[in-house]
């Protein structure tokens, strides 16, 4: 499952890199909200970072970091989730995620799941590393490995499906 893909590095005097943040802010809403009505939906299913991987990975860093610190912060501020006590570590999380995925896309112009699977761990591994920093709780820290998984594999496997379906635009 390795396909080309049309990455398109978006810039920040670009009316299309705001549109298209906020189209991804706005799924980065939907997505939480609805996964938060399942028991441990959103520690489990990891929602805030999907569309911040699909929107970097597409449309590039500068895209991505919009997305990353701004889904967050809009959450919180709506919904009260996440708790600002953890929007540090989300927001490093989130940012680590976008820098990855633009830094990936852009690298290769290639679509697989095993280039979204090492996004995905380099962003759990080094933002759990930094959530034990910030939170100085290593079981914080280890919390989306031991039921984040299911979570793991929606943002592989339906970003890369997610992903393959826009490619072309």
């Amino acid at each position: 499952m390795d396909t080309t893909f049309n990455f398109v590095s978006l810039s920040y005097r670009q009316s299309r890199t705001y549109l298209f943040s906020v189209l991804f802010i706005v799924g980065n809403i939907l997505l939480p909200q609805l996964c938060h009505l399942v028991h441990l939906g959103g520690p489990t299913l990891l929602p805030i970072y999907f569309f911040t991987l699909v929107g970097a990975y597409k449309y590039g860093v500068r895209l991505g970091l919009l997305v990353a610190v701004l889904s967050p912060l809009v959450n919180s501020l709506l919904f009260g989730m996440p708790v600002p006590a953890l929007l540090p570590a989300i927001i490093c999380k989130s940012v680590l995620l976008a820098v990855a995925a633009g830094y990936m896309a852009g690298r290769t112009c290639r679509l697989s799941v095993l280039s979204l699977v090492a996004v995905v761990l380099f962003y759990q591994i080094a933002g759990g590393m930094a959530e034990w920093l910030i939170s100085g709780s290593l079981d914080a820290a280890l919390q989306d490995f031991r039921i984040g998984i299911p979570g793991m594999l929606l943002q592989v496997f339906g970003g890369y499906f997610l992903l393959k379906s826009i490619s072309r635009i």
